[in-house]
Formats: structure tokens, C-alpha cells, sequence
């Protein structure tokens, strides 16, 4: 009896194994894969963002990546201007995010936490761009409001 529970919990034990090691596995392939990517300036400082322009890249963003290259960031290209409000579902990295008129001047900034699915996180005003980074990027480089980003075809 016991040597066919210990068989049994054995079997269960790989199994659970399997499971886990497909589920992560599962997860690494369903990790958006990197996207063209645009050089910002703000001020001296260069930024390498991926640029989300379709619906789909955009729901995606940052979703189910683990970091960021350190001035690595994404930015959202929206058709029209609006209040685009923004949310962390998946998204499992700090980010602040710069909500930025049509020329380039930031508008906001606001901080976000890891899955967090407020979706309060909303421009000032109506905009048509979105930059996130990593958490504290802009703050740690002075980087505030009425700041001028520069991206060439972009603003």
C-alpha cells in the first residue's frame, strides 16, 4: 500500500512538473515580441522606443516582459487625439508613463504599478502620443511637464 502511494504521489509530482514547465513555456511564447523602434531625444537624453501604431500593438504594450533596456521604453501612436487611458494588465514592470501633444511637448506624467487594471492612469488633456518607461525614468533625468520630446516623422 505504501509503495503504491509513494508511486502514486511520484506520478503526481511529475505531472504537476509538466504542467508548471508548459505554463511557463506557454507564457514566454505569448510575450509580445519587440517591435520597430524609434529614436527620441529629450533634451541630451536618447530614448529607443518600440512604437505600438495599431490597435492590437497597443492593447499588447509591455505586457508579460520582465524589463526594459535602461533607456528603453515604448511609445503609443493613436490615429486622433483623446483622452487614451491606460492600464498594467500583465504587465508585471513599473512604469511612468509621458502622455504627449502633437509637437512634442509632454502634457503629464503619471506612475504606474505592476497589474494594476484602474485604468485611471489618463492624460490632462486630449492627446495622440504615449511614452512609457521604466518607473522614475523621467523624474530621475528632470524630465517634467512643458518638457519637448523630439522624434523625427513623428513630432
Amino acid at each position: 500500500m505504501k509503495a503504491a502511494i509513494a508511486r502514486w504521489t511520484a506520478r503526481m509530482l511529475v505531472a504537476t512538473s509538466l504542467v508548471a514547465t508548459g505554463l511557463a513555456a506557454q507564457a514566454q511564447e505569448n510575450a509580445n515580441p519587440p517591435l520597430p523602434v524609434q529614436r527620441i531625444t529629450a533634451g541630451m537624453h536618447v530614448i529607443q522606443a518600440e512604437m505600438a501604431t495599431t490597435p492590437g500593438e497597443r492593447m499588447l504594450g509591455l505586457m508579460n516582459r520582465d524589463s526594459l533596456a535602461p533607456n528603453g521604453g515604448m511609445l503609443f501612436v493613436f490615429e486622433e487625439a483623446g483622452r487614451h487611458c491606460f492600464w498594467m494588465r500583465n504587465t508585471r514592470i513599473p512604469l511612468s508613463i509621458a502622455f504627449v501633444d502633437e509637437d512634442g511637448t509632454i502634457v503629464n506624467i503619471a506612475d504606474m504599478e505592476p497589474f494594476d487594471e484602474s485604468g485611471d492612469h489618463c492624460p490632462a488633456r486630449p492627446v495622440r502620443h504615449a511614452l512609457e518607461m521604466a518607473q522614475g525614468w523621467f523624474a530621475q533625468r528632470g524630465i517634467r511637464e512643458g518638457a519637448r520630446l523630439k522624434a523625427p516623422g513623428v513630432f
